[in-house]
């Protein structure tokens, strides 16, 4: 058995000397996130669709993933931005296993017809509790709450149809959903890490008051379970990919 090819949809590039030249960009944070779970070797192909670059055929891959950004779902100047509704779409009619993360989440959730919109909390930031509503198969082992970084303004308010609600938390209530067995979301970041989340953070100072740029810190000294994702993620893209012989 050859490894499930996983294209990695990557909607953002960094570019800043602070951060994009620091730390490696978002497909290889993804692949080393995997790539940490001993039993799992996937075998890559990163489209940088930020550039205008999708597959041509949804069969190039057995499965994918689109990945966070700093930009909006809601921005109608991203040239871009239809194309990636499109093939959405189309992983959605021919069920091919997709995992969206961030803004890969609510892009999945609005291609679909679901609600996303600026949220009326403002930023969520840190390292925030996902409360565990519902478990699927590919989500073993079982938790009650799923702590991970977060990082975002827009948020996700109406699933599409179709859709059943996965996480909830407290300033963000459609935090992870799924469709069927080929759609899996999670509006948090798994594959950030410390450091990485730090120096975002850091950069990003000018949008916080003083008093949530503090409690965004506290929390960042907590602990998160990115790789509990990975775990899960890993599990429903290989209980729905094709073994490529």
């Amino acid at each position: 058995m050859q490894r499930i090819r996983l294209g990695i949809i990557q909607v953002n590039h960094d570019k800043t000397p602070e951060v994009g030249d620091k730390f490696p960009d978002d497909a290889h944070r993804f692949r080393d996130l995997f790539d940490a779970l001993d039993d799992v070797r996937f075998r890559y192909q990163v489209y940088m669709t930020i550039g205008g670059v999708l597959p041509a055929d949804i069969d190039e891959q057995d499965a994918y993933l689109i990945t966070g950004s700093p930009l909006s779902v809601l921005d109608e100047s991203l040239e871009w931005l239809p194309a990636l509704f499109d093939f959405i779409r189309r992983c959605d009619a021919a069920e091919k296993p997709l995992v969206g993360t961030c803004f890969g989440h609510q892009a999945i959730a609005k291609a679909l017809g679901g609600e996303v919109v600026e949220a009326s909390v403002g930023w969520n930031v840190g390292i925030e509790n996902q409360k565990i509503i519902a478990h699927e198969p590919w989500m073993d082992p079982a938790v009650s709450t799923l702590p991970l970084y977060v990082f975002h303004q827009d948020q996700v308010t109406r699933l599409p149809a179709g859709c059943r609600l996965l996480g909830t938390s407290n300033r963000c209530p459609i935090a992870a959903f799924a469709k069927g067995r080929h759609i899996f979301t999670t509006q948090a970041h798994p594959e950030f890490t410390d450091p990485f989340m730090r120096a975002v953070v850091s950069f990003c100072r000018e949008y916080f008051s003083d008093a949530d740029y503090e409690a965004i810190l506290a929390s960042l000294d907590g602990t998160q379970d990115g790789a509990r994702f990975a775990r899960w993620a890993t599990d429903f893209i290989q209980g729905q990919g094709e073994q490529v012989a």
